[in-house]
């Protein structure tokens, strides 16, 4: 069982002014999107210096490799959320290819032998604030070329960067449009309704007010007198109780919940979390249909949608890529895991731990990456039995920024950005070189501390990293050697 993990954990912060996000994530919202999308620029014209700099959406920069140096020169664009056909978002920009490597002479002087990303990492792994064991790897995203390791292939606790991996995993296998379909059935005689759970931990009271609204309307367009109701969570299998056991990090993982089952006004972070949370659910939903005219006479009881049920009322989620941004930004363990038992449902799993598991780790092997000594204990991060390489996170970070695999790009727009959004609102300062720069998830778990992410660097290209550390014992003196990891990572060699 895992230890629980300290209060908070990620939770995101804003250093100039809390970052309040509507309900779901959306680019272009208003006044401080424009100033993230503005300082990004202006930061990319002084480090870049002529090189085109891949702006994407408020929370990203969604920066794509290319197949090959013409291709790059040709392609524009950032994130989009309808899906991932043949019509589907275009790959931002890369630097061009022309450009000199990391290793080349520059402004860092490298000791004989060494490259200049190696001098400038190097003694920065060695602080001891990193803990006992650390791995660190970059990655050209445009070339796939892999800059710099050290403990690439170290099987590692992630913490919560494992949600890069099950994110990705959601949107291959479903795609960036899917929806998540919560809906009210009525039995062949019509004396029974019965709410279904279809796994979506953002259904809020307005989602169940709807609901109830357009079935007490059918109820009546019907003629249908009085029903009982009863609720369906079948959806999913195993153990509800992660076993970081009862936490308020994450509510008991239910097909049906409302409001991620949290017991106060919070959207995200540590909340209290009820024990009941389909019940929950059910109770809120039977009170709502009674304020629309089809009161029920007893509360709702557990028990599944007879056969031949009819649909009366239907309420679809957000889109994947939707809950993909929220689920990274605010580091949602709550959609994290729902990810994971929709990716398993796909394959025809179980919607467990168990099969979740089994579900995503076959996902990140049909696209290729490599997954020795990986397990996927989990959706959130919350088990330390998760293991994973700096090398997988960074390959896969720069798998959703090239362009096979624009159904991935919802990764990147979900990373918290330096300074700014989410996990990372108050890791940089306002005067910091990599403020606005870095995109990055944040995990945090207790003796482990990891970044990974993407920056720009000094040349203008956009590098894939991952930073992984165990040992720690200093949570604050551990998060800042990573952001000088990160820091580094944007002075290039200039």
């Amino acid at each position: 069982m895992a230890e629980p993990v300290d209060r908070p954990t990620d939770e995101p912060l804003n250093r100039w002014g809390r970052w309040n996000a509507p309900k779901y994530l959306k680019r272009g919202s208003g006044p401080h999107d424009l100033r993230l999308a503005a300082g990004s620029a202006v930061l990319g014209l002084v480090v870049a210096a002529g090189a085109v700099l891949a702006a994407g959406p408020w929370d990203s920069g969604q920066r794509k490799a290319e197949r090959d140096r013409a291709a790059v020169l040709q392609r524009a664009g950032g994130a989009h959320h309808e899906g991932a056909g043949p019509d589907g978002p275009e790959p931002a920009p890369s630097a061009p290819a022309v450009l000199s490597a990391l290793g080349a002479t520059g402004g860092l002087t490298a000791p004989a032998g060494a490259s200049g990303l190696e001098a400038a990492l190097a003694p920065l792994l060695d602080s001891p604030a990193l803990g006992s064991v650390r791995a660190a790897v970059v990655v050209d995203a445009a070339t796939g070329k892999q800059l710099f390791a050290q403990g690439a292939a170290t099987p590692m606790t992630p913490a919560s960067t494992v949600k890069i991996a099950t994110t990705a995993a959601a949107l291959s296998a479903l795609g960036p449009a899917h929806r998540i379909a919560t809906t009210v059935r009525l039995s062949p005689d019509s004396r029974t309704l019965t709410l279904v759970g279809g796994g979506d931990p953002t259904l809020d009271q307005a989602a169940l007010r709807s609901l109830a609204a357009g079935t007490a309307r059918s109820l009546r367009e019907g003629g249908t007198g009085s029903v009982r109701l009863t609720y369906d969570t079948s959806r999913y299998s195993g153990p509800a109780l992660h076993p970081i056991g009862p936490n308020e990090n994450i509510a008991p993982v239910s097909a049906l919940m409302a409001d991620e089952g949290r017991l106060d006004k919070s959207d995200r972070g540590p909340a209290p979390r009820t024990d009941d949370p389909a019940g929950d659910a059910a109770r809120v939903f039977a009170d709502l249909l009674g304020d629309a005219g089809a009161a029920t006479p007893s509360a709702p009881v557990p028990g599944r949608a007879a056969a031949g049920s009819r649909t009366v009322a239907t309420h679809l989620s957000e889109p994947l890529s939707a809950l993909v941004e929220r689920a990274l930004t605010n580091s949602d363990n709550d959609i994290a895991e729902a990810l994971a038992r929709q990716t398993a449902i796909k394959a025809g799993e179980p919607a467990s731990f168990a099969g979740s598991r089994r579900a995503v780790t076959a996902r990140l092997k049909a696209l290729g990456l490599p997954l020795a000594g990986a397990r996927l204990a989990d959706g959130s991060g919350l088990d330390r039995a998760d293991k994973v390489t700096a090398g997988l996170l960074a390959r896969l970070l720069a798998l959703a920024a090239g362009p096979d695999h624009p159904e991935l790009r919802p990764v990147l727009s979900g990373l918290p950005v330096a300074g700014f959004s989410g996990t990372l609102g108050d890791r940089y300062t306002a005067t910091s070189p990599a403020t606005g720069l870095i995109r990055a998830k944040t995990g945090t778990l207790t003796g482990v501390n990891s970044l990974a992410g993407t920056t720009v660097d000094a040349q203008g290209r956009l590098l894939a990293f991952a930073f992984l550390a165990s040992g720690t014992t200093n949570r604050g003196e551990a998060e800042a050697a990573l952001d000088a990891l990160g820091a580094a990572l944007t002075k290039g060699t200039r």
